[in-house]
Formats: structure tokens, C-alpha cells, sequence
């Protein structure tokens, strides 16, 4: 994520802190030096948000280590203001073991909560049914109120408010009777009806349940999106979507020839190819700094980049499509038998998505009502 620093690796992840963090710690240091004017309780009070925070991190990595146990990568665990994200690179495709992943955050909390209640039981200082409810900004045992906030932690991130824990919990559970999508978009609906009411609340009683509202509205809304979109594509190959009207350059050309294909047409990158291999690609980002820097009489192997990704003609668009998002590619070059045979951008994955759900809605129609195919389209996969 953007404008976050690395602050640690545990397990192999990364941990990362979004600079948003930073606004919380001023807040909190702003609260107690309010509340006490006194630098003691301030740091005490930054050090007990830290020491939650560590819970958070804690509760992350429970999922992230557990999605490792199903051939799940992590690509990192970023602090927020409104808590931690684990970025799993998807999650399990079966339910119960997404059920598993989204329980184990949760249970890290009640370990460590059972942890902190038997020391403060050893201690002779068993907390009551009050410290639960009275967590205090400052004040009271710094054990016993980290312990509450843990059990709290278990009680929020169970609220089938999709796509938190609770919400992914009722996922799994739905989709054991029903269809995946289905599922998703039933679990993204209540996720959604959970934002409102955090919304309402935030509104009555604590502004900042409006950022876990929206948090939640537009998590729910990209996580249906993100699955309506696999389901589209699922045992779809590249060479059924990719483009095979597209330009190469050769590494000899020289800069102006890009810009003429550019200007010409509707491609921004462009494949460096010697006979039908690939050598590099030219971007448009690429092609922009070098006529910046040294002008039109460039060659174009002075500007392309080397190191580049690219699919299979053969390959899933599902996988092809994750492919384009972790390089940040506009483009890939298609290949078949090392050879170039077309281009897969994410604009002609889109249209074949719209296009398949153009068709897919004409065959609901009852018959009565149901348009004829022309020609041009007789032959859409």
C-alpha cells in the first residue's frame, strides 16, 4: 500500500505501518496530555495503544499462518487506524477452509485474553464482569484493560460484517448450501446492512464507527465485485480474450516510430520484438521520459524495459489477470511456444466480462422475448 513504511517481518511477512498510524498516536498523545497534563500517563497511554496494536499485528499473522497451511501466500500485514489488514493473495477456494483462515485472527485474541486473565489470576487480581465494560483512556491495570480490549477484539471482528472475520465466517458457512457467488454476494448484502447501522451509530455516538462504515460498505462492495469477476473467468484461456490486432517495434526503431503508432491508434505499449520473440516492452510511461530526456532520435532498445512478465496462450485469464495486477502492467505479451501472438489488457478483459453477461441475460429471457444473435456475434466464445 501506498505511503506505508516497513516497520518489521515476522514469520516471513512484512509489516508495514500506513502513515494514517501516525494521526492515531498524535490523537492519543493529545487526549491523555489533555486529560492529565502529565508526560508519564501520556506515554503509559501511547504504550498501552501500541500494546494493542501488537495484539492486532498478532491476530493478522493467526490468518496470514494459517492461509500458509493451504498454499496461501501473505504479501504483507499493514497497520491502520481502524486496526490491521492481512493481504492474503486470495482466499481459500473451499469453504471450510476459509472458515478456518477467517476463526484463526479471532482466536489469537482469546489465547492471548485467557493468557492475560491467568497471570492476573496468578497475581491475585481477578478481573471482574466491570472491567470489561469500563475500559478507561487511562487508569485502571494496564494487563487486565488489554485483556478486555482482546475479548472485544473477538466480540467486533465476529459481527457478520462482511469482509471481516464475522463476515467471511458467514461466507463459508453460506456457501456450503449455496452457490460461491451467491454466497459472496448474500454475505456482501448483510456486510453492507452492518456498515448502516455502524453508520447510524457513528452519527449518534462515536464518529469514528463512520470510518469502520465505510470501511465495511466499500470492502463489501469490492469483494463481491472482485468474485463476480473470478467467476467470470474461471476456465477461460488468454487466447480466447487477448488482442492479436496490435503493433510490435523492432529494438532498431527509433522513438518517433512510437509516437506515430500512438498517436495512429488505441495501444499505449508496445511489445520490442526480433522476428516473433519478444526482447522488451515499451511503455508509454517509458517512451514519455526518454522524448523528455533526450528526444525523438532515441532507439527504442534505449527506452524498453528488459525485465518484463509475460502468459501463456494456454494460461487461465483468472491467473493471467492476477499476473497484470501484482506487475502493475497495463499490458502482457501472449506467447505460444515462445512465440508473440497477442496482447492481454485488463480494458479487453473487462469487455469480455460485460459481453458475457450481455449474452448470459439474453439467454434468461423467456423465448418470446429473447433477441436473435446476428452473425457478429455467432461466434463470441
Amino acid at each position: 500500500m501506498r505511503w506505508s513504511w516497513k516497520i518489521g517481518r515476522l514469520a516471513g511477512i512484512n509489516v508495514f505501518m500506513h502513515a494514517t498510524f501516525l494521526l492515531l498516536i498524535a490523537f492519543i498523545v493529545i487526549v491523555y496530555w489533555v486529560q492529565g497534563h502529565n508526560v508519564y500517563t501520556t506515554l503509559w497511554g501511547v504504550l498501552f495503544v501500541l500494546a494493542i496494536f501488537v495484539c492486532i499485528v498478532l491476530h493478522e499473522l493467526g490468518h496470514a499462518l494459517t492461509a500458509r497451511r493451504y498454499g496461501i501466500r501473505t504479501r504483507d500485514i499493514v497497520l491502520l487506524p481502524i486496526g490491521g489488514v492481512a493481504r492474503l493473495e486470495r482466499m481459500p477456494d473451499n469453504p471450510l477452509e476459509e472458515l478456518r483462515v477467517a476463526l484463526a485472527g479471532p482466536a489469537v485474541n482469546v489465547v492471548i485474553a485467557a493468557a492475560l486473565f491467568g497471570m492476573l489470576a496468578a497475581a491475585g487480581s481477578v478481573p471482574t464482569l466491570g472491567d470489561f465494560f469500563n475500559i478507561a483512556l487511562s487508569g485502571g491495570h494496564f494487563l487486565t484493560r488489554l485483556m478486555a480490549v482482546n475479548v472485544w477484539l473477538v466480540g467486533f471482528n465476529l459481527l457478520p460484517a462482511f469482509p471481516m472475520d464475522g463476515g467471511r465466517v458467514l461466507r463459508a458457512l453460506l456457501a456450503t448450501r449455496m452457490e460461491y457467488t451467491e454466497a459472496t454476494q448474500a454475505a456482501a448484502h448483510v456486510g453492507q446492512a452492518m456498515a448502516l447501522l455502524f453508520g447510524l451509530f457513528g452519527l449518534i455516538y462515536d464518529p469514528f464507527l463512520l470510518f469502520i462504515a465505510l470501511f465495511v460498505w466499500m470492502g463489501a462492495e469490492a469483494e463481491a465485485a472482485m468474485v463476480q469477476m473470478r467467476t467470470s473467468l474461471g476456465g477461460i484461456p488468454v487466447q480466447r480474450v487477448m488482442l492479436t490486432n496490435f503493433r510490435t517495434l523492432s529494438p532498431d526503431d527509433t522513438l518517433d516510430v512510437a509516437v506515430e503508432h500512438i498517436l495512429a491508434g488505441w495501444q499505449q505499449d508496445f511489445p520490442v520484438v526480433f522476428g516473433d520473440h519478444v526482447l522488451g516492452v515499451l511503455t508509454r510511461e517509458d517512451l514519455m521520459k526518454a522524448l523528455a530526456q533526450k528526444g525523438t532520435d532515441v532507439h527504442v532498445r534505449d527506452a524498453m524495459q528488459r525485465d518484463f512478465k509475460v502468459v501463456d496462450s494456454h494460461d487461465m485469464l483468472e491467473k493471467a489477470v492476477v499476473s497484470l495486477r501484482e506487475c502493475g502492467c497495463r499490458s502482457l505479451p501472449v506467447l505460444h511456444n515462445g512465440s508473440l501472438v497477442g496482447m492481454l489488457t485488463m480494458e479487453n478483459v473487462g469487455e469480455f466480462i460485460m459481453i458475457q453477461k450481455a449474452l448470459g441475460h439474453a439467454q434468461r429471457l423467456p423465448p418470446a422475448v429473447r433477441p436473435e444473435r446476428s452473425s457478429g456475434l455467432s461466434n463470441l466464445p
